[in-house]
């Protein structure tokens, strides 16, 4: 049974919250906007639709993406988000059962799903941190999705890349997250196109 998006330009249908939505800086500095730049250099007739929404929870994006799997029928969908139900304090069997559901949801329109974590700030305490980060990792493995742990690595622990607010990256953090994202979505870009050469790594 072919795809639904098959005969179509694939779609890569990205669910974030601010740091997928370019808080703080010009829309085409985000490291979105930089994928879809990416993927025309490398000749990849590719659509990205960046449904993501500053200040957005897990309950949100689960509200929204039937909707946007209907409209658009993503090949692939990148979910970033969790990063304000931890700094909420929404429970985190909570927000796992929202991602559970997302992911189910997409698996169900045939798409493949790339899950993107991210690191909560130090104050919050090593013990929630850790079962912040567990529940990304847990999806992984119970879902058999591929997993970016963090957004933010080699950019949280630099202050120089990160806004005044400690908390948002700069726009020159923006080809970092991009270069991390990149390296767990090129396999599944290379499942997409089969007959392709590899995709490059960067």
């Amino acid at each position: 049974m072919s795809p639904a998006w098959a005969g179509a330009a694939p779609v890569i249908l990205v669910m974030g919250d601010s740091l997928s939505a370019a808080y703080g800086m010009a829309q085409n500095q985000g490291w979105v906007s930089l994928l879809k730049q990416r993927l025309a250099e490398h000749d990849h007739a590719m659509t990205v639709v960046n449904a993501s929404i500053s200040g957005e929870t897990t309950r949100g994006g689960r509200t929204r993406l039937a909707q946007h799997l209907h409209h658009h029928t993503p090949a692939i969908v990148i979910l970033q988000l969790g990063g304000n139900d931890g700094l909420r304090g929404i429970a985190l069997d909570e927000m796992q059962e929202n991602l559970a559901a997302m992911i189910r949801q997409a698996h169900a329109h045939q798409a493949q799903v790339l899950l993107v974590g991210v690191d909560l700030p130090p104050n919050y305490g090593p013990v929630f941190t850790q079962r912040f980060a567990a529940v990304y990792q847990t999806l992984a493995q119970n879902y058999t999705v591929d997993l970016v742990p963090s957004l933010l690595a080699d950019v949280a622990e630099n202050w120089d890349l990160m806004q005044a607010d400690g908390i948002h990256p700069t726009a020159e953090a923006q080809p970092l997250m991009l270069d991390t994202v990149w390296a767990a979505l090129s396999p599944q870009l290379a499942l997409l196109h089969p007959a392709d050469t590899a995709i490059p790594t960067h």
